[in-house]
């Protein structure tokens, strides 16, 4: 990976300097054709500067993604559909590839909870930003009286533990049950108990995984994504240790509101971290959301520094 980077920089420096040595020719006749580059070699070098500001172990490595509704009901549970959305476009801009594991329908309507699977380069060190509690304020489309209403969900994001090894599961620690699907999975979905709940008992967490093909697959999956959770533990109670150590509150619960999007009174979003906002609501639940992904970035840089 280190050589990958230093041949990518290495190129793009030669690619500035021949820019630079066309532009000195001061030709009519290349100024569109070196406009051109000059937009590309910056769109290369944004993107390069972008990952490089990603040096945790994991950064490089695919992400689990998990989305749960907060109190609310259908709206909470709607705005995980409207969250789920967002991400799954993202996904398709950053050329990733996205994978439902598990999925529960909400009651009415929207979903109460889901987890997916992103594969690409950098995909957990771009997401590890939009961790925590996502707020949504807007005129309910489920609310006959047109009253606005307040709906929150919780992101959760963990580093894709597939190929690690630093994570050992014994046997003694967990229980695995099978059961029926009952995903919306249409025709990959057996019928059968194919579907795979393991609890670890140690720590209490439980992990579905009913989407795919069959048993093994399913259980391959679930524990691949209890790695990831356990690895998250232990990162936070890390995190945890460091900031009573430097005399710091870090708040980890669900009360932590990391990003409000505003659609009425009127349009905003709003990262209350970094305080980077912007009213085009839109674009950012169209999946636009590198810029916010940037300022998280560029802010723990800073914090690390300081």
């Amino acid at each position: 990976m280190l050589r990958e980077n230093v041949d990518r920089w290495q190129v793009i420096q030669r690619r500035i300097a021949d820019a630079l040595e066309l532009a000195e020719m001061d030709d009519d006749s290349i100024r569109e054709e070196l406009q051109t580059e000059a937009d590309a070699i910056r769109a290369i070098v944004d993107d390069m500067s972008f990952k490089a500001l990603m040096s945790g172990k994991y950064d490089s490595a695919g992400a689990i993604l998990s989305i749960h509704a907060g109190a609310g009901g259908t709206e909470s549970q709607d705005w995980v559909s409207i969250l789920l959305r967002m991400f799954l476009r993202w996904t398709e801009l950053r050329g990733f590839k996205a994978e439902i594991i598990d999925q529960t329908e909400g009651e009415e309507a929207g979903i109460k909870s889901i987890t997916l699977e992103i594969r690409g380069a950098f995909a957990y060190g771009y997401l590890r930003s939009e961790r925590g509690v996502h707020r949504l304020v807007r005129i309910s489309p489920f609310d006959s009286a047109k009253r606005r209403h307040t709906s929150f969900a919780l992101v959760e994001v963990y580093p894709d533990m597939s190929n690690a090894v630093e994570i050992v599961i014994a046997d003694k620690d967990i229980t695995i049950d099978s059961f029926r699907s009952s995903g919306a999975g249409g025709q990959n979905v057996q019928k059968n108990e194919t579907a795979i709940r393991i609890t670890h008992l140690p720590t209490g967490l439980v992990v579905t995984c009913q989407n795919q093909r069959s048993r093994g697959q399913n259980l391959e999956t679930a524990m691949n994504v209890l790695k990831s959770r356990l690895f998250d533990m232990e990162m936070r109670k890390q995190e945890e240790e460091i900031a009573k150590l430097k005399g710091e509150h870090v708040e980890m619960g669900w009360g932590n509101q990391i990003r409000s999007y505003v659609l009425h009174p009127y349009q905003m979003v709003k990262d209350h971290r970094t305080d980077h906002e912007t009213g085009n609501t839109g674009s950012v639940l169209d999946g636009h959301l590198d810029e916010f992904m940037e300022a998280y970035l560029k802010a723990q840089v800073g914090l690390i520094a300081g």
